[in-house]
């Protein structure tokens, strides 16, 4: 951002190396430099502005319209219909961030890092970004609500809790729902790497948005069955999303809630990116009910972030604020997986990690469980 040093610090290095050597001087130089010091909270609190201007190019559709070669500002203008003056001042934005970058004849181009914006391409971080800078944005402005209280903040927001207002709102949901898909296809292939899936005749992936995840794991395994289960309102997304897709005659769509139960029978019970939503005693239930309704010998596949005991990674520790803000969820440790399962009547028999930050938390049923709320 600050690429410059500050003129004062300019004029004063000058002068020292002039020979000045005043006590005016020296103070002036220590402000200046404790000034500079400041530069990067400045940055890390301005993350916001870059976070709304790559969501604005998102939802512009900045990188589609450069997907076909560099344009200028008055091309980009007519075909995002937007005027162009203000939207040159997008542009030099966001070429200052290396999301596009310029070319001769005043055109612009989009860059390497500019290309996930793209909507249509594989490894698509476009709805992501959508639904990061609308509810989840509007969320995080109440981040002190939650902090002080301890609840989420997307209810006090929106007037719902997260997943009834995504079912009430079909825009935000549907956006959601493609961001949790294009994760989900990013996450399915590291853990297709690290887990092995054959052996299993029958997968249910609960709470699996539109079958990204499954279908990807169908696809790998050719004589493995899927169930998906999933709110009323997603089935009937992946209902449509999936109608062609080569490994749906393998699949059944189940709409349910899985809090209060799931399909029985699968070999294996797969949750990724769910176990997170819920707080302790709910992810409980959910595990208990998988425990209670799977097949004999079968097992349990929770897919998620495993936190460390000491220093986090920043975004780890930044995910499980957002799980506070829109949820009440929360990330976990290696021993919290272990009591929530143990809670649930199930054992842990290995963690597996992947080339994601997400690991693989495999469980099994216990002979008899210890406690279960």
């Amino acid at each position: 951002m600050v690429k410059q040093l500050p003129r004062q610090l300019v004029q004063l290095l000058r002068g020292l190396s002039r020979g000045a050597r005043s006590r005016r001087d020296w103070q002036g130089l220590k402000q200046a430099s404790e000034s500079l010091s400041s530069v990067p909270l400045l940055e890390m609190a301005l993350g916001a502005w870059v976070s709304q201007a790559i969501y604005v190019a998102a939802k512009l559709g900045i990188a589609d319209v450069l997907s076909n070669g560099p344009k200028s500002c008055d091309e980009i203008a007519a075909v995002t219909r937007t005027p162009a003056p203000s939207l040159s001042r997008l542009l030099r934005a966001l070429r200052s961030l290396g999301v596009i970058g310029s070319v001769e004849g005043g055109k612009f181009e989009l860059t390497a890092l500019g290309r996930p914006l793209q909507a249509e391409r594989a490894g698509s971080l476009r709805a992501l970004v959508l639904t990061l800078g609308e509810i989840h944005y509007e969320a995080w402005g109440a981040l002190l609500h939650s902090v002080k209280t301890g609840a989420p903040a997307f209810p006090s927001v929106f007037g719902a809790r997260l997943f009834e207002y995504l079912d009430q709102d079909r825009g935000a949901g549907d956006t959601f729902q493609e961001a949790m898909s294009d994760v989900s296809a990013l996450v399915s292939q590291a853990v297709l790497l690290a887990y092995e899936f054959s052996g299993i005749h029958q997968l249910a992936d609960i709470g699996g948005g539109c079958g990204q995840f499954l279908m990807a794991v169908l696809d790998a395994v050719p004589d493995m069955c899927g169930i998906l289960l999933e709110t009323p309102a997603v089935i009937a997304a992946a209902t449509r999303k999936l109608a062609s897709h080569p490994c749906r005659q393998r699949c059944a769509l189940v709409p349910g809630n899985l809090l209060e139960a799931v399909p029985r029978g699968a070999s294996a019970y797969l949750m990724s990116g769910v176990i997170h939503d819920w707080d302790d005693e709910q992810a409980i239930r959910i595990l208990d009910n998988c425990r209670r309704a799977m097949a004999p010998h079968g097992k349990v596949l929770v897919v998620e972030m495993v936190l460390s005991s000491r220093d986090e990674p920043r975004f780890a520790a930044l995910l499980d604020l957002n799980m506070l803000v829109m949820n009440g969820g929360r990330e976990r440790t290696e021993e919290d997986f272990r009591q929530l399962f143990d809670a649930a009547g199930l054992h842990v028999t290995r963690l597996v990690p992947t080339l994601a930050p997400q690991w693989v938390i495999e469980g099994t049923r216990r002979k008899a469980p210890r406690r279960c709320r």
